[in-house]
Order: C-alpha cells, then sequence, then structure tokens
C-alpha cells in the first residue's frame, strides 16, 4: 500500500523542509551557445553537488564568436521568479551575473534585501570574453550603488574592478588598491581575478578582505577555451558557501575548479570555447574515483 505523502505547507517555515542538497540560485542571463551564463552557473552547481535554481533576466544569442542579440526580460517577471523561489525554494547562497540594465540591476538588489536572499556573489558582467558590452555604463553605477554592498564577495576582472572602482587597474598593487575601494562601498570582500594582468608565466588573482590580503598564484594556460571564465569562478565560490565552506577556502576551491576546467577544456567551437565543467569540482575527488572522474 502506498503511503501518502503530505507536501510542506507554505507557512511552515523553511528551514523545516528536509532538502536533501543545499540549494544554490543564480540570478543571470541565458548564454545559447551554454558556455557562460545560467547555462554554466547550472553545470558548475551540479559539479558541485548542489541544487542549481535560476532567475533569468535576459535570453542572448551568442555562441563562441560573440553575441549578436539580447533581450532583457520584463522587471516583473524577473521579480516574480525571485518571490517564487523565496517561497519554496530559498537558496543557501546566491550569485548575480549579468544584469544589462539599471532597472534591472535595481529591482534584483530590492528583491535580494527583501528575500532575503544571504550569501551573495556579485560577478559583475560588464563585457563577453568576446569583447561584446553586456552591462550598461548607467547599469555599472546601479552595481555599485545597490548590489555592491549587499555582497559576500565581489569578482570582478581587472577591467570590471577598474570601472566599478573608477581607477586605472594595471598591477597588482592597483587590484589591491580597487578592492580595498570596493570594500569601502560595502562588500565584505573582493576577489579580483588576474588573467588580463600582464605578466608572463603565470596568473595572479588577489582576495581582499577587511582583515587579510591573499594572492593566489598559478600557471597561465595558453588556451582560447575560456569563455564564460568569470561566471564559472563565481559559480563555483557560490557553490561552496551553500555547502558551508569558509570564504577564503571557497576562493582557493573555485579558483582551482576553473584552472583545471580551462586546462581540460574540449575543443568546441570555432571562437572562444567553453571551459569543461566535467571536471572534478574537487582534486581528491578524482584521487579517490575508481573510475578517475
Amino acid at each position: 500500500m502506498s503511503q501518502l505523502v503530505v507536501a510542506p505547507t507554505m507557512t511552515e517555515p523553511l528551514d523545516k523542509i528536509n532538502n536533501p542538497f543545499p540549494i544554490a540560485l543564480t540570478i543571470a542571463g541565458s548564454d545559447s551557445g551554454g558556455g557562460a551564463g545560467i547555462q554554466a552557473d547550472l553545470k558548475t552547481f551540479h559539479q558541485y553537488g548542489v541544487y542549481g535554481t535560476s532567475v533569468v533576466v535576459a535570453v542572448t544569442a551568442q555562441n563562441t564568436l560573440g553575441v549578436t542579440a539580447v533581450h532583457e526580460i520584463p522587471v516583473d517577471i524577473v521579480t516574480s521568479q525571485m518571490a517564487a523561489l523565496a517561497e519554496d525554494l530559498l537558496p543557501h547562497a546566491t550569485k548575480t551575473g549579468m544584469l544589462a540594465s539599471p532597472e534591472l540591476v535595481e529591482a534584483v538588489a530590492s528583491g535580494i534585501r527583501r528575500l532575503e536572499f544571504s550569501k551573495l556573489v556579485v560577478d559583475p558582467v560588464i563585457v563577453a570574453t568576446s569583447g561584446d558590452r553586456l552591462l550598461s555604463e548607467e547599469a555599472e553605477r546601479s552595481v555599485v550603488e545597490y548590489l555592491v554592498p549587499l555582497a559576500t564577495i565581489v569578482t570582478p576582472n581587472l577591467h570590471e574592478a577598474a570601472a566599478l572602482a573608477g581607477q586605472s587597474v594595471s598591477t597588482i598593487d592597483d587590484m589591491e588598491s580597487a578592492g580595498r575601494t570596493l570594500l569601502d562601498m560595502g562588500t565584505e570582500a573582493v576577489l579580483v581575478t588576474g588573467g588580463h594582468l600582464e605578466r608572463s608565466g603565470e596568473i595572479v588573482d588577489v582576495l581582499i578582505t577587511e582583515t587579510d590580503t591573499r594572492h593566489f598564484v598559478h600557471p597561465r594556460l595558453e588556451s582560447s577555451s575560456t569563455h564564460g571564465t568569470g561566471c564559472t569562478l563565481s559559480a563555483a565560490i557560490t557553490a561552496e558557501l551553500a555547502h558551508g565552506t569558509r570564504l577564503g577556502t571557497a576562493v582557493e576551491h573555485a579558483i582551482d575548479f576553473v584552472h583545471r576546467a580551462i586546462e581540460q577544456a574540449p575543443p568546441i567551437g570555432r571562437g572562444h570555447g567553453p571551459l569543461n565543467h566535467f571536471v572534478a569540482a574537487h582534486v581528491h575527488a578524482v584521487q579517490d574515483s575508481p573510475h578517475g572522474a
């Protein structure tokens, strides 16, 4: 005889509902090519054993060669998506990606504050790997004013750090200075990624908090498979935070994951190809697996 399963009522506290996996939310744009945006985030969440949910704020027409069209989702549909998740699938950690317009930035920030989405990772997507601009200058100012103050960590590359902090960023000292400027804007931590740093043979990513500054150094890989690098990195940090990992360790693990995903990337597409989201989330997972996967 089958057992009747009674769904939890909407008035039951969400922390009383038994979820078998941590939940992570991505609020970003859809990438039809599958290498960045919502698609990259969900693939990354899956690798980390995290149940991924999404709020789509824009639909893009793109592939490894570039972006040919962007359609913004109406603000009321975006806020309805956020409310639906808060009602039933409250995230343990949340990330934002491409938000396109000031109206979307402000609506998302307002929703995050109102719905109390915690552990927020802000990836300030301004320009795609192909060079196509995905965030207007007006929206940049909205990110600084409304979103950065809510963030647990902001993950800009050099160009994004320069735009948000309003200063030139071309050296490691500049990265630290821009990070401290963003701290003053309200975020708890900043990870400035150094992929565009003119430094032969290695890449330096800099994590800045109120109490510490850490440099993560790894060999520079000669690869064109870098589409979605920033999305994947911020998604990996989000997944780690959803699992309850401390921030510094979360950043360290995420950087290692992205490095291996680029190193083992398949030759897909004729432009900037995607990372290999099939690599293990952690190195020990490969070592412990009898199949090496």
